[in-house]
């Protein structure tokens, strides 16, 4: 994979160099937001790595870029790195697939970090159950769900599959199928799709 590093993300990554033994190749750093934009253009990353507070303004100027390379570059996916949750530019992006949000305090763990920059460049998400969290307490039409419903729901927004699920909450399998079930039939949301796509579904409505 071929990975840009945007703002100053690594002084809370596991070591770059086990991206690199991993078999990542990182093939560009950018500054800034402005200098982001060239590099990703110039050298056309399978996945980039988003610090979303970063020059210029040093407020959601990472965010923004996202933004824009998703607009430019569809392909390329999206890791956004932060240390507060700013779910502003959340929904709009994930609803297109490949895209990530992680707090930074979250992704010491080299082989989770690794696993997420995965399931991002495959397609997926990779989100932190806090902005799940965020997005959830912002739909009064979610206080349906149960809290183990809540629960489920943000470990597949992290992208985590039926199996994960069961062996994060000790459940069954299909209990877990059956909470997945219920969610979606709460939120009008149909089940004959993959797991990402599910989550992509789900925030989407959380978006509307």
């Amino acid at each position: 994979m071929r990975l840009i590093f945007a703002g100053t993300p690594e002084v809370a990554l596991p070591s770059l160099e086990a991206l690199v033994d991993a078999g990542h190749e990182i093939v560009g750093r950018a500054p800034d937001a402005e200098t982001l934009l060239d590099v990703v253009a110039e050298t056309q990353p399978d996945l980039t790595v988003v610090d979303i507070r970063m020059p210029p303004d040093l407020t959601d100027d990472g965010a923004r870029a996202a933004r824009l390379i998703r607009e430019q570059h569809p392909g390329i996916a999206i890791v956004l790195l932060s240390q507060h949750v700013e779910t502003k530019h959340s929904v709009e992006l994930v609803s297109g697939g490949g895209f990530g949000y992680l707090l930074k305090d979250r992704v010491l763990d080299v082989d989770d970090f690794l696993g997420s920059l995965d399931r991002v460049a495959a397609g997926g998400s990779a989100l932190d159950p806090e902005v799940v969290s965020r997005l959830l307490g912002a739909r009064d039409r979610l206080a349906a769900l149960t809290t183990r419903e809540h629960e489920v729901l943000a470990l597949m927004a992290e992208g985590l599959t039926n199996v994960g699920i069961a062996r994060r909450l000790f459940l069954t399998e299909r209990t877990v199928e059956t909470h997945i079930g219920s969610i979606l039939g709460k939120l009008g949301l149909t089940t004959n799709e993959e797991e990402h796509r599910r989550v992509l579904a789900v925030l989407r409505y959380l978006g509307s």
